[in-house]
């Protein structure tokens, strides 16, 4: 395996293998030797396993870190707190027998570590406190307010520290985050753990009530709908849009269309421009839209999009977001007018 992906990657002009290592202490000497911009490290090897050489190697020497991991609940569980732990980003195994899947598997293996390359290594600080106990939201009226977000790269990790600091009752909010399908259901459950509010993998027809957190599954589009005066959620297994699905310019369309000036978007880490011109058509609609900055972003492709594209109308570090979108539902519940507070960004 590591033979053939050396020749894989080998391919690539922009990218020199300078090593490999069947197991993590060797990993070590080699990673001493040959100083490396990007590892690649697999969840399970022998000697030692993935998470415990990742958190020792964040924590004496910090580096870009792109996980391969095997698409499995199991799998996804471990990828997810290998993620908490410091890792950029994460492939999943191909099926060996099949070697077009291995050429793809590559592919995209070797888009991610130019990726990981550049990435701004963002090491996890212990929250303070535990969640505030979780306060049972009466009824299931619908919410005017609607908050919602999409992130990619990084995105999991990004999404934790604004729910962290949401509190039970705050309102309904709408997640999109490219992910693969069977590693939407453990994050969602991991996000619930991390959360005074709700959090679950949205269903469809599912109504849309404050204190609760609905995240898109795996390989389904997010979108929110009315039912009479009720907010519901919708999935779809249209195309992906910007080779995405769930995509967050799909969840942030139906937003401005449903919710308009009664939402608020925000636009998250990621690699690429998903979400950009769907946090336009929110601005558009009259709803005040934030990006995270590029220096708190591992990868500032989404939200550097939508500022240049106009439809950010704030750039707020990642750990005043959580606070910001609170106060933007607040002035939309009070019909305030969007404030117009404004931060320079840019390359």
């Amino acid at each position: 395996m590591r033979q053939l992906l050396t020749e894989l990657l080998s391919r690539d002009g922009g990218l020199e293998v300078v090593g490999s290592a069947p197991d993590p202490l060797v990993a070590r000497e080699k990673i001493k030797q040959l100083n490396p911009d990007v590892l690649t490290l697999d969840v399970e090897m022998p000697r030692m396993d993935g998470l415990t050489f990742l958190e020792n190697l964040m924590r004496l020497r910090p580096m870009p870190v792109v996980m391969v991991s095997s698409l499995t609940e199991r799998g996804a569980e471990v990828t997810l707190q290998a993620m908490e732990l410091g890792a950029v980003d994460f492939v999943t195994k191909p099926k060996l027998d099949v070697a077009q899947g291995m050429t793809a598997y590559a592919d995209e293996l070797a888009a991610k570590i130019r990726m990981a390359a550049g990435a701004r290594i963002r090491q996890r600080q212990p929250a303070e406190a535990a969640p505030p106990p979780r306060r049972r939201i009466g009824g299931f009226s619908t919410t005017e307010r609607i908050i919602a977000i999409g992130a990619s790269t990084g995105g999991t990790e990004a999404i934790r520290e604004v729910l962290e600091q949401m509190p039970a009752d705050a309102p309904a909010i709408l997640i999109a985050q490219h992910i693969p399908a069977l590693f939407s259901r453990p994050f969602s459950e991991r996000m619930n753990r991390h959360s005074a509010m709700a959090v679950c993998q949205a269903e469809d027809g599912q109504q849309v009530v404050p204190g609760h957190v609905y995240i898109a599954p795996g390989d389904r589009h997010l979108l929110l709908a009315r039912n009479g005066a009720r907010y519901v959620c919708r999935l779809g297994e249209g195309a992906p849009e910007n080779r995405h699905r769930p995509s967050v310019d799909t969840l942030f369309r139906s937003v401005a269309q449903q919710a308009g000036n009664n939402a608020v978007g925000a636009l998250l880490t990621g690699m690429g421009e998903d979400g950009a011109r769907g946090l336009l058509l929110l601005r558009q609609a009259g709803a005040p839209t934030l990006a995270q900055d590029e220096a708190s972003s591992v990868v500032w492709g989404m939200p550097g999009t939508a500022v240049r594209l106009g439809g950010a109308q704030e750039v707020v570090p990642l750990p005043e977001i959580a606070a910001r979108l609170l106060s933007l539902a607040a002035q939309a519940a009070n019909g305030d007018p969007a404030s117009s507070r404004t931060a320079a960004a840019g390359r």
